[in-house]
């Protein structure tokens, strides 16, 4: 229900043939910028705050241009950009169109900083007049420790214009290529190389993967970052963490690399097992001449890929993350019997938002089983039990599933101040009337996250107890969000969490206001060699189902006539549903890298400092 800013997407595509090959076998020589757009656009979930591409020709001859990028702000950025190229190609008049060449990058942008703007659109362009120094830079990412990437850069005595981390990530790796690119010159220069016979020898030469080795030894954080180079050098390189994910093909004519696997599968249409995975601490390059190598950059570290990227982020057309979900909506076919009683016949399903659909059907299915083992008891209960009217009655215990809320209409509820707005809040969803016998039946609606709990509070709860249900129960299919997220979603502030607030609300209830002030002082003083993440004592002394009634009243809005009952997916049934995706930070504060856990305990000095001057 609550929109989550995240995971950004990328596209890169890397063309082995000649021009003239594709011009050929496909009938147009725009075949790689025909396959970029199919692979952004079937990524448009991932950035609806801009998109960029980049196109390199190295057969472009000395005195042409041989690097072309456009990028466009705002949620229709991916049309204006392709609008925008191919306007320039049918205005050329040189004979020599732009965007024609055999390395494409495309990028798809979500703000997680709160940084917005052109120059925050990738992908990052670094110049130079030798093109081997020139870098092309997207990534999906999110760097926790920036300052010290920064200070190695000062340290060397480059003088940064940004502490963004994709334009301080564009120096550093800009910086150390250009010391490779001089490391090959003087080399070669030395063996008696002059001219484009030098610059040949040095593009022909050199590799990207020494270049990775040195500067990723120095991130922290979440990332899946691409480059490519005036020359034609093309990597794209995974965290060690395996926090994001990245997925290739190749073939005789083609490399591809893209955010999710189903994006390459539907482009290139191929099956799921031609696709690999680029796996943790890996690097996908192709080299000059259309080779590729994946080499280990760096060694895996607690390999935890994000479990978001399951739950939520992917399209549900990748067939794991479908049946996974699937699962995680069967997990809770227990956890919500017990909120309604057991009692099916007086029982509704439902679910919003639509991401949260494959998750429903697991539900259903789950609950669909359960009862037919219900059924199949009764009927063998009694096996000289020949009463139809019984047998009929048995039988015809069902799931209720309704479509009982949609979302209507984006309503503009800026205009609007105080009690109107929130008045205007609760019309963004609509409810289908007759779906519920009013005062008798009870409404579970299904939903994958629960963060804020604003449009749950102002707009979902009300608008479904227009329907008079005796008990709303809403069911996350996954656990209790309580903690930030620093690898790319935008949840970094720990007061916007509703169970950090709810533990905090129940330490106040229970006197125990103590504990909050013994964390803060443990978490201001936290050493660097030692970190532990001191904010996970918040929780520790109440129960999940404790913290779930805490979030239900907090969240019930003023006048609501049904009984509102929150259920929350377990930790172990996100594992089991999940199975090889267990970062699970933002639900058990156990961050995969140290600079995740420096910054949980900031935030949480954050918090308090701010709660006590009352910003």
């Amino acid at each position: 229900m609550e929109t989550l800013k995240h995971e950004c997407g990328i596209a890169v595509i890397r063309l082995k043939k000649t021009a003239g090959y594709y011009k050929q076998k496909y009938g147009t020589d725009l075949y790689g910028l025909q396959k970029l757009f199919l692979l952004m656009e079937k990524q448009h979930n991932r950035g609806q705050e801009g998109a960029g591409l980049a196109c390199i020709n190295t057969k472009a001859v000395p005195g042409e241009e041989y690097i072309f990028r456009d990028r466009k702000t705002g949620n229709n950025a991916i049309n204006e950009v392709f609008d925008s190229v191919y306007g320039m190609m049918n205005g050329n008049r040189t004979g020599k169109s732009p965007f024609i060449g055999d390395m494409y990058m495309g990028h798809l942008r979500y703000s997680t900083t709160g940084r917005s703007g052109l120059s925050y659109i990738h992908p990052h362009l670094r110049r130079s007049n030798w093109a081997a120094k020139t870098l092309v830079l997207c990534g999906n990412f999110n760097m926790t420790n920036i300052p010290e990437i920064c200070e190695s850069l000062t340290s060397a005595g480059q003088h940064p214009r940004s502490m963004a981390d994709t334009h301080i990530l564009l120096e550093q790796i800009g910086h150390r290529l250009d010391m490779e690119i001089e490391y090959l010159y003087r080399e070669f220069h030395g063996q008696g190389y002059r001219g484009t016979e030098l610059t040949g020898k040095i593009e022909e030469q050199f590799n990207a993967t020494e270049l990775l080795r040195k500067c990723t030894a120095l991130w922290d954080g979440g990332y899946v970052v691409a480059g490519m180079t005036g020359s034609g050098e093309t990597f794209c390189v995974r965290d060690p963490w395996g926090i994001r994910t990245a997925f290739y093909y190749q073939d005789a004519e083609i490399a591809v690399v893209a955010s999710e696997r189903p994006v390459i599968q539907t482009v290139m249409n191929v099956a799921m097992e031609d696709i690999r995975e680029l796996m943790p601490g890996q690097a996908l390059r192709v080299s000059r001449d259309g080779n590729v190598s994946c080499p280990q950059i760096l060694s895996p570290r607690g390999v935890k890929p994000c479990s978001f990227e399951r739950i939520y982020f992917s399209r549900g057309s990748d067939a794991d993350i479908y049946r996974e979900r699937k699962a995680l909506g069967k997990n809770l076919v227990k956890p919500v019997l017990e909120a309604v009683d057991h009692d099916f016949r007086n029982t509704v399903f439902s679910y919003i938002p639509n991401t949260a659909e494959a998750a429903y059907y697991g539900l259903l299915q789950g609950l669909e089983e359960h009862l037919n083992g219900i059924k199949k008891e009764a009927i063998l209960s009694d096996r000289t039990c020949h009463d139809t009217e019984q047998l009929g009655k048995i039988l015809s215990l069902s799931v209720r599933n309704e479509k009982v809320a949609v979302k209507d209409i984006k309503l503009r509820t800026f205009i609007a101040e105080g009690n109107t707005r929130d008045d205007l809040a609760a019309h963004v969803y609509d409810v289908t009337y007759g779906t519920i016998i009013p005062e008798k039946d009870n409404l579970v609606v299904l939903d994958d996250s629960i963060v804020r709990g604003t449009t749950l509070q102002q707009s979902i709860l009300k608008i479904l107890d227009r329907l008079h249900p005796r008990k709303i129960v809403i069911v996350s299919s996954s656990p209790q969000i309580r903690y930030p997220d620093f690898y790319g979603i935008d949840m970094s502030s720990l007061g916007q969490f509703i169970a950090f607030r709810a533990a905090m609300a129940l330490l106040k209830e229970k006197g125990m206001d103590g504990l909050a002030a013994r964390v803060y002082a443990q978490a201001k003083n936290e050493k660097e060699e030692s970190l532990t993440n001191h904010v996970q004592q918040i929780y520790a002394p109440f129960t999940a189902s404790e913290i779930s009634a805490q979030i239900a009243k907090m969240l019930t809005p003023e006048g609501t006539g049904a009984e509102v009952h929150i259920v929350y997916q377990s930790l172990e049934g996100l594992h089991a549903a999940c199975p090889g995706h267990g970062g699970d930070w933002y639900f058990s504060g156990e961050y995969p890298t140290p600079g995740g856990v420096r910054m949980v305990n900031r935030a949480f000095v954050q918090y308090m400092e701010s709660r006590s001057t009352g910003r």
